[in-house]
């Protein structure tokens, strides 16, 4: 099962993976709408963020709450280009280390930061992600150490 859950992880990243992302297109409106991104979450799937100061301490719940985070997550910026490096298996849970870069739109002042999800699984569905701007802090959280 678990190598199920990292190819249906890999299906869903490729739906944005690579690709210049800009808030007034709402990209993760289409992402998450998608069907091999809604086949990969349970309906009423968990995300967390450890990334955004303003997002530390929130649930969003559904993929409706996916999207109203993600969106306030690239709202900020001109665009956002992430790239996966990494996918890793451990068992229940799945692990995506990404490269992230992206222009802020006000003082456009480019930057380049890493980027971690942790996806939980139960029954063949993604029950809770959460997000780590620190790939080693995304590896402790399952066990793993970078």
């Amino acid at each position: 099962m678990s190598q199920e859950n990292v190819e249906k992880v890999r299906a869903s990243l490729a739906t944005w993976d690579g690709e210049m992302l800009r808030p007034e297109s709402r990209p993760f409106q289409r992402i998450f709408s998608m069907e091999v991104t809604v086949a990969l979450y349970a309906p009423d799937a968990v995300y967390e963020d450890a990334v955004l100061p303003d997002h530390v301490g929130e649930s969003y719940r559904g993929l409706d709450g996916f999207v109203r985070a993600a969106e306030a997550w690239i709202e900020p910026l001109e665009w956002l280009l992430v790239e996966l490096e990494q996918i890793i298996d451990t068992d229940e849970r799945v692990v995506s280390l990404h490269r992230a870069r992206l222009k802020m739109r006000h003082t456009e002042i480019e930057f380049e930061t890493p980027l971690a999800y942790v996806f939980t699984f139960k029954d063949g569905k993604v029950v809770h992600q959460r997000a780590f701007v620190d790939h080693a802090e995304a590896l402790k959280a399952v066990g793993l150490e970078e």
